[in-house]
């Protein structure tokens, strides 16, 4: 990761998140741990990602190593941002430990997980 952000009014890459555009979307890649201390770091990028009108953000969890109740706070406030704004925020993972936690906070019909990005904009294809 670089400190430049990749895209104008996006927020610099940071050590535990990094957004780019791809495609239609806005993608918030999650890195590492994500807990009460690191949590701010990821909802700055998900604020940035969610500030339009209409948002499409995937948040990419693929690289994700950990992640607490305060991470699924942050991920929760931006979900309702996006709706707010009449868009969306859906979470790409791979694997069975984040659908397990989403699970166990009861937010799993709130997170349905994506196991990787839609091929377009409209269609709910998976490649």
């Amino acid at each position: 990761m670089t400190p430049e952000a990749d895209e104008p009014g996006l927020p610099a890459a940071n050590s535990c998140a990094r957004t780019h555009r791809c495609g239609a979307y806005l993608v918030v890649e999650v890195i590492g741990e994500v807990d009460i201390a690191t949590g701010e770091l990821v909802a700055e990028h998900l604020l940035a990602a969610t500030a339009g009108a209409e948002p499409d953000v995937l948040v990419d969890l693929r690289r994700l190593d950990f992640l607490d109740c305060s991470g699924l706070r942050v991920l929760c406030r931006a979900e309702a941002r996006a709706r707010e704004r009449g868009g969306r925020l859906r979470l790409v993972c791979a694997g069975p430990r984040v659908p397990r936690l989403l699970r166990a906070a009861g937010l799993l019909g709130r997170f349905p997980p994506l196991p990787g990005f839609p091929r377009d904009g409209s269609s709910g294809e998976r490649r």
